[in-house]
């Protein structure tokens, strides 16, 4: 499957996979209200790069990599995931992880972290777990889910060099 760094022209395919993904209430912290525009910063803000998997030519899901935190924190990576619902369960999840961590690595990062990954997401969970990551912290009731109500987050970490 194709992977490629996104350019701001493909935002066009990449809002109804974000709006998809948001509208579920269920993994992301956005709104249903959330602006094309916030969106757009989202996924091409100064310091991000973006990256699309496509199949046959459609963008099917999408991955942003930054750093987790400035300066002295820089060599710690961050990023966020979204595949369109209807190419959920295929593998794409796992082939765009994959090429994250090799991005990431290329790229001079230490590590990855993700902060916010939503405790009742097991499909999020167990593909970091395979990944390498690990649980390296709970937010008690960060994320208010649209069917549990309050449910906990993960922070979830690994370096790059194992």
């Amino acid at each position: 499957m194709p992977i490629r760094k996104a350019v701001e022209s493909d935002f066009v395919a990449m809002w109804p996979i974000f709006h998809a993904v948001i509208m579920t209430g269920t993994t992301y912290v956005f709104g249903p209200e959330t602006s094309r525009q916030t969106a757009f910063d989202y996924w091409f803000a100064n310091g991000v790069t973006s990256y699309l998997a496509e199949e046959q030519g459609r963008i099917v899901g999408m991955y942003k990599l930054v750093a987790n935190q400035r300066d002295r924190g820089a060599h710690v990576a961050n990023a966020s995931f979204m595949v369109d619902p209807a190419y959920s369960g295929r593998g794409l999840g796992t082939a765009m992880g994959e090429h994250c961590l090799a991005e990431a690595k290329k790229a001079g990062f230490k590590a990855m972290q993700f902060n916010f990954v939503v405790s009742t997401n097991e499909r999020a969970v167990g593909l970091w777990k395979k990944l390498g990551f690990a649980v390296v912290g709970t937010l008690p009731e960060a994320f208010l889910h649209q069917e549990l109500g309050y449910v906990d987050a993960y922070v979830m970490y690994r370096k790059l060099d194992s």
